[in-house]
């Protein structure tokens, strides 16, 4: 929506009234405002619901504060005795792993299998692990507590299920095209400026101007300093997008960019496979030396905070995985066999993992606001207040070219219409060539991309044909 005012004529009938020179520019102006008055309302949802997630591990701290943490005092029981504990609690469930206390002032979280929660999902018991008494327990959804699990349900999905994850891949999608066509507009206006002598701001707003060309300098400084961090929500969102999301996994499965899988082959041959809450255990809990477990996976470059989880097979491995922290660059796993305490495999981020394994998990972590902790976090809030302004500006700057006769209810005319036609000759077939690959390979961008063209094309031959009646009853259009 970074329209100027002397590129758009406020009584154009949405046609270039005398030929021009070939630019990209037209065609730039009518794309990104289409796209910023239709996708904005999807931006806007993904922004507040985005804003919202981002604050998750601070509100778990303050909700779940009685069960996450512990008054320190003495001397920490051993965690066979704490798994006992959890386990007397829950006769009837089935341990499945457990999440040892990674500070002092932490509680042991010990998580079972529970046929009454849904897939995926776990019963989390929290001990205090200085006297055993049971804090309470919660269900979670990969380690995540029910507020974080409606947060990030809210954020991907609308906690509508598959149909709602739409509407973020539509964001997703479209927000890096939004973006770079607002960075594109705005370094043109200020380098028409600088031709006619003024100052071309561009990190910057001119507070000399007034009405539309004040709101335009805040749209346009604001979208440059948030920039990186719109292509950044936008490459990362994709990523685990329903269709776009497919061919980005398809694409790393081909080049090998994918995650290492652990080795978890045990003595006796078994093969860990399954996950937290997707199997009941095989192995008997009470028998296995937690401490000593942890221990060999230290010294396999596995460190706290950790995540234990049991195996599903007679035979097989514990495996021990490093959870999120502030600042931890690595996912570190060992396998550690129960019977002798030997190390059955591992993973050694900085060995096993790939140039791009690595980028794609740092991206994705920093995306949810687990990499850099709490700065983490409100740079994600910051971003998202941050898009949330630059819409409400463009907008209103929409608003602002209203005409200022006729209906109360009026908005501002569309771009002109051909901005193709000014395109030169090679630029038109690349961009058709663009527009198909990016629309093969972002799906619901190409869907509605051919929406938006489809409802032009029909507006623009309404328009056309209203003329023609004009024009053949002698008359004039207003």
């Amino acid at each position: 929506m970074t329209v100027s005012d002397d590129t758009l004529d406020p009584t154009s009938t949405g046609e270039p009234s005398h030929p021009a020179r070939r630019s990209w520019r037209p065609f730039v102006v009518r794309l990104h405002f289409y796209a910023g008055v239709l996708v904005a309302p999807f931006l806007i949802v993904a922004a507040v619901t985005g804003g919202l997630y981002a604050l998750a591990p601070t509100l778990e701290r303050i909700v779940y504060g009685d069960i996450l943490f512990v008054e320190p005092h003495g001397q920490a029981l051993p965690l066979q005795e704490q798994v006992a504990a959890a386990r007397a609690a829950v006769p009837d469930l089935e341990m499945t792993g457990m999440r040892p206390p990674a500070a002092p002032d932490a509680s042991t979280r010990v998580s079972f299998h529970d046929p009454g929660v849904g897939d995926d999902f776990s019963r989390a018991v929290f001990v205090d692990p200085y006297t055993g008494r049971i804090l309470g327990n919660e269900e979670t959804w990969f380690g995540y507590l029910p507020v974080s699990t409606w947060l990030d349900g809210l954020h991907r999905h609308l906690n509508l299920g598959e149909p709602g994850r739409i509407y973020s891949e539509v964001a997703a999608s479209w927000l890096w095209v939004v973006a770079l066509g607002g960075l594109y507009l705005w370094l043109n206006k200020a380098a028409r400026e600088r031709r006619r002598g003024r100052a071309g701001r561009i990190v910057t707003v001119d507070r000399t101007v007034t009405g539309r060309a004040r709101t335009l300098n805040w749209h346009g400084a604001a979208g440059v300093w948030l920039l990186a961090g719109l292509l950044f929500l936008s490459a990362t969102g994709i990523t685990w997008s329903t269709y776009a999301g497919a061919h980005v996994t398809d694409i790393r499965a081909a080049l090998n960019w994918q995650r290492p899988q652990l080795e978890t082959t045990a003595a006796d041959g078994g093969v860990h496979a399954g996950h937290q809450g997707s199997d009941m255990s095989a192995a008997d809990p009470s028998t296995i030396d937690y401490a000593g477990v942890l221990d060999a996976a230290g010294r396999a470059g596995v460190h706290a905070p950790v995540e234990v989880t049991l195996p599903d097979q007679p035979g097989a491995a514990v495996t021990v995985t490093e959870l999120d922290k502030a600042f931890r660059w690595t996912t570190n796993a060992a396998a550690v066999d129960p019977a002798d305490l030997s190390v059955a495999g591992e993973i050694d981020y900085w060995r096993d993992y790939s140039v791009i394994a690595k980028l794609a998990d740092w991206g994705i972590r920093a995306h949810m606001g687990f990499l850099f902790g709490l700065l983490n976090q409100l740079v994600l809030l910051g971003v998202a207040v941050g898009l949330l302004t630059v819409i409400a500006r463009g907008y209103r700057m929409w608003w602002q070219r209203r005409p200022t006769r006729g209906s109360r209810w009026a908005v501002g005319r569309p771009p002109v219409r051909g901005g193709v036609r000014r395109l030169p000759p090679a630029a038109i077939g690349l961009v058709v060539v663009a527009a198909i690959s990016v629309g093969w390979f972002l799906p619901l961008l190409g869907l509605t991309l051919a929406g938006f063209v489809l409802v032009d094309l029909v507006i623009g031959a309404v328009k056309a044909r209203r003329r023609t009646t004009i024009a053949q009853q002698g008359g004039s259009e207003i």
